[in-house]
C-alpha cells in the first residue's frame, strides 16, 4: 500500500468507471468533478464508489465510461445541508489515477503496479471513536456493530467515516469508549436502503461506508511512548 499521502487516511481502489463525470463544485478556480467506479466483490456482488477528482488531474479521454482504473485517494466526508437537515455526503477524494490497460501483453511500470497489488479495494484509516458504537444481531444471529470514526485532516478538519464491523470484530467494538484511538483497515462499500419519512413515503437511497477487516487500538501504544519519554527526562 502506497503510503506517501497523511497516514492516518489512505486509500486504493481498482475499478470500472461507470457513467460520464459530472461538474461537482470549484474552489479557488480550481475545478472538481465527480463519477463513479464499479469495484466487484468476491460474491459476486459489487459497490459502486463516488470519486471526486480535480481538474488537474483529468488527461484526455481518461475518465471514458467502462475504463479501469487505479484509485489512489482519501476517503473524506462533508455536510450538506438540504430539507433544513444536514446530512452526511461521503466520497473518494482522488490524489492519483492510473489508467489500467488491459492487455495482457503490455508490460509498462504502471500495470506492474497493479498486478503486483491484486487489492482492488482497501482502505486504512486512523481516529477517534466520536459515538458509542451500536451492537445488534440480525434475525439470522449475525453480529454487527456500527461505528463513527472521526479522522484528522489538515487544516484542523475531520472527516467523520461510517464503519460497520462483523463478528468478533462487532462484540469487541460494543466495549469501545467514546475517544478511544484505533486504527481500521476494510473496504469502502455501498449500500441501498429505504429512508422512510413520517408521511408513510419512502425513498431508496445509497449509503457509503467502511467495511472492518481488521481493528486495533492504538492508544495504549501512544501512552507507552510518553510515559518512556516522561522517564527519558
Amino acid at each position: 500500500m502506497d503510503t506517501n499521502y497523511l497516514e492516518n487516511n489512505y486509500l486504493t481502489l481498482v475499478g470500472r468507471i461507470t457513467g460520464e463525470k459530472e461538474f461537482s463544485h470549484e474552489i479557488y478556480g480550481e475545478r472538481f468533478y465527480l463519477f463513479k467506479l464499479v469495484i466487484p466483490r468476491l460474491s459476486g456482488n459489487e459497490d459502486i464508489i463516488p470519486i471526486t477528482i480535480s481538474e488537474r488531474l483529468i488527461k484526455e479521454d481518461t475518465l471514458q465510461a467502462g475504463k479501469k482504473i487505479l484509485v489512489k485517494g482519501q476517503f473524506r466526508s462533508y455536510n450538506s445541508y438540504e430539507n433544513e437537515k444536514n446530512r452526511l455526503i461521503l466520497t473518494v477524494f482522488a490524489k492519483d489515477i492510473i489508467e489500467v490497460e488491459e492487455n495482457d501483453n503490455e508490460n509498462n511500470e504502471e500495470n506492474e503496479i497493479v498486478r503486483k497489488d491484486t487489492i482492488t479495494n482497501e482502505v486504512v484509516l486512523i481516529g477517534y471513536i466520536c459515538k458509542k458504537p451500536i451492537y445488534r444481531q440480525t434475525p439470522f444471529g449475525r453480529e454487527i456493530s456500527d461505528i463513527l470514526l472521526a479522522v484528522n485532516r489538515a487544516y484542523n478538519k475531520s472527516d467523520y467515516i461510517p464503519c460497520i464491523a462483523w463478528g468478533r470484530n462487532a462484540r469487541f467494538c460494543q466495549n469501545l469508549e467514546v475517544g478511544s484511538q484505533v486504527k481500521i483497515v476494510g473496504r469502502v462499500q455501498s449500500r441501498t436502503y429505504e429512508k422512510k419519512y413520517e408521511d408513510g413515503t419512502s425513498q431508496t437511497r445509497v449509503a457509503y461506508e467502511v467495511s472492518v477487516g481488521s481493528l486495533e487500538i492504538i492508544e495504549e501504544k501512544n501512552e507507552e511512548k510518553e510515559e518512556e519519554n516522561q522517564e527519558a527526562v
